[in-house]
């Protein structure tokens, strides 16, 4: 029987303000068990909360970023349920008037593109953190209070998929705002996935959540999972039972957790102890002209005036910091190098830092590297100063020890020698001990130029000019 997928997604983003949504106390991530908390966040009795402006102004910035209408006038309301990490007992978030409704985001899956609505975006603070333990459970409250955008789809996701085009798209958006370092192994970018099945035509069927998923893979394994668990019920005459699950990802299954709550089982009010917040046409005016390029934009931009591929520019955009990277590379050839090595600096970036960010298993917010010596080292490869292999192995070492490029490549020997005389005498010698091949070559058997350019490019050492060597000796050997 042929079932029809649907999925909506709720994305929780942790912001990334200094201070906490309702007081001052930090929200780095870390430090000993509840050493970043204050009576507000830890739920004290008569403390008032005090709105943090910089998680208003980041909500506005994703808002806008993600084509939402702006409420002018919202306000917070209380979730009340009780759980060890909620001190309150309640949870201070937006259901009535949340700060952005109505938006999307096009997406791009499987060839096709497709537009994901966006329902709403609303502000509210984060729960604590339970670590357990053989020896029983132990409460840190230091992650209490830190801000949150929570972002809910429409149900219109038809696939793993379009899931993942649609969070990686979101993820970057997020980190080129600059509001959400969107780190998912410390759960600052985490998912919650609504999925239901029914048959073509027909209406919505009964969906669970499976919760606080925080990979790509692991979401992308879940959906995969309750597809097929919930058509094996439905197929076998069964019914599904709306509830929230918990994803194990190293046993590739879920299992139920409680029953799936509605909004009225959390009995909202709104907040008294906070003000509805007032937004005016101003406001939203400036934080729309403040908007950086997004990454989409940039590769659009790239493929455009650097002449770079889609794919190459897909690996320049993945993540902020390897795009500030390119721009600086690119600024500095459009100022002082060759038109050309705006090109050079995409490939350089898109290949051979990659690759030693892979073999490292550097994360891209991680990655620090001199753009000065990498426009150097671009200038002299260009120029035709050192050959590849040189250029490579002197990238490593930037990459890896951050040398000073002039004194390495000089230490090495990596200049390369462009002296014909320096050559032909290498020429001459690699002839003279190899007659046999060069009698082949003129014999008429051509392949063996490579055998002997490679010992002439031997004997002149990591020097050796390719380009100059091929010349020289064709004229020797043709001669």
């Amino acid at each position: 029987m042929k079932w029809e997928t649907v999925i909506g997604l709720e994305v929780h983003a942790e912001l990334s303000t200094k201070s906490k949504i309702f007081c001052s106390c930090t929200t780095a991530y870390g430090g000993d068990p509840n050493t970043h908390v204050c009576p507000v966040c830890s739920g004290m009795p008569g403390v008032l909360p005090v709105l943090n402006r910089e998680v208003v102004e980041y909500a506005l910035r994703l808002g806008l970023a993600l084509n939402c209408s702006i409420t002018r006038y919202c306000k917070f309301d209380r979730k009340n349920y009780f759980y060890p990490d909620l001190p309150k007992a309640y949870q201070v978030s937006q259901l009535y008037a949340p700060i952005c409704r109505d938006g999307f985001l096009e997406i791009e899956a499987d060839g096709t593109k497709k537009k994901i609505g966006i329902r709403e975006i609303h502000m509210e603070e984060d729960a604590g953190k339970l670590n357990h333990s053989a020896q029983g459970s132990l409460m840190d409250f230091n992650r209490c209070g830190v801000p949150l955008l929570e972002i809910v789809s429409h149900p219109d996701f038809a696939s793993a998929g379009e899931v993942i085009a649609y969070l990686e798209k979101l993820r970057e958006t997020l980190l080129y705002l600059d509001i959400c370092d969107c780190k998912m192994q410390e759960g600052s970018m985490r998912a919650d996935i609504n999925l239901s099945l029914r048959r073509p035509g027909e209406e919505l069927g009964v969906r669970t959540e499976t919760k606080n998923m925080n990979s790509f893979k692991a979401i992308a394994r879940a959906i995969e999972y309750e597809i097929d668990r919930q058509a094996d019920i439905l197929e076998d005459g069964g019914k599904i039972v709306q509830e929230t699950r918990r994803w194990d990802d190293d046993k590739g299954t879920s299992s139920g957790m409680r029953s799936k709550e509605n909004a009225q089982d959390y009995r909202y009010f709104p907040d008294p102890d906070l003000l509805p917040i007032s937004i005016d046409d101003e406001w939203i005016a400036r934080v729309q002209k403040n908007l950086p390029e997004l990454a989409f934009q940039k590769r659009e931009r790239y493929i455009r005036d650097y002449k770079i591929s889609a794919d190459e520019a897909g690996v320049l955009t993945c993540h902020k910091n390897i795009s500030s990277l390119y721009e600086s590379l690119a600024q500095k050839s459009e100022a002082t190098l060759a038109a050309n090595t705006a090109l050079e600096a995409a490939h350089l970036i898109s290949g051979e830092i990659m690759r030693l960010m892979n073999n490292a298993n550097m994360l891209p917010e991680d990655l620090i590297i001199d753009a000065d010596k990498l426009a150097t080292l671009i200038g002299l490869v260009t120029g035709g100063k050192i050959n590849r292999a040189s250029f490579k192995e002197t990238v490593e070492a930037v990459f890896t020890n951050n040398v000073d490029v002039q004194a390495y490549i000089a230490q090495k020997g990596l200049m390369m020698v462009s002296d014909d005389k320096a050559v032909i005498e290498a020429i001459e010698k690699v002839m003279a001990a190899n007659q046999g091949s060069v009698a082949d070559y003129r014999a008429g058997k051509e392949k063996v130029f490579g055998f002997v350019m490679g010992m002439v490019m031997k004997e002149l050492g990591k020097g050796g000019n390719p380009e100059l060597v091929k010349k020289l000796l064709q004229e020797k050997l043709n001669g």
